[in-house]
């Protein structure tokens, strides 16, 4: 079994209950494994809830990881997603603080180029919104960081993904 650690994707469906987000996340730590990213959302039944966890983890330990989850009351089923081909997204939300006229230009010209919505803005802020893979987001803030240092401030909400039906999307 490897020891070598690799990004992992968990999708977990269980019981919609209060706490049941406490429940999974206290597991993780209790165990001392990170979490990278954690979403969850009621799915089309309103009973259920739908889990995307990623982590960054060795194989042995990711078995035991599983194997828990499985054991967990509350939890309908596991799913490794990691090798399966997926359409995977993330919000991001980059705010720019401060901006000049030519500021302002810029990130107009950057979200006309990139197709990132700009869904707020007063004379010295605006606020972009971007839907695209984790990869692609971080090329973004690389790009938005470089071009206005410290004026940025970021909020991104975990990756959501769903099996693909023809092509994936990571």
């Amino acid at each position: 079994m490897s020891r070598t650690m690799k990004r992992r994707w968990i999708s977990i469906y269980v019981e919609n209950e209060i706490g049941m987000l406490a429940k999974i996340s206290g597991l993780f730590s209790s165990k001392s494994y990170n979490i990278d990213t954690i979403t969850v959302g009621e799915t089309e039944d309103a009973t259920i809830s739908r889990m995307t966890i990623g982590l960054t983890i060795d194989d042995m330990t990711f078995e035991q990881i599983i194997k828990q989850l499985n054991r967990c009351v509350g939890v309908i089923k596991v799913i490794d997603i990691t090798d399966a081909r997926i359409h995977m997204k993330e919000l991001l939300f980059l705010k720019i603080r401060g901006c000049s006229e030519e500021d302002r230009t810029e990130i107009y010209r950057i979200a006309q180029a990139f197709d990132l919505k700009v869904i707020d803005y007063d004379k010295n802020t605006v606020i972009l919104e971007c839907v695209r893979t984790e990869d692609r987001n971080n090329d973004i803030i690389r790009l938005m960081r470089s071009t206005f240092g410290g004026k940025i401030e970021i909020v991104r909400g975990g990756s959501v993904a769903i099996e693909a039906v023809s092509i994936c999307d990571r």
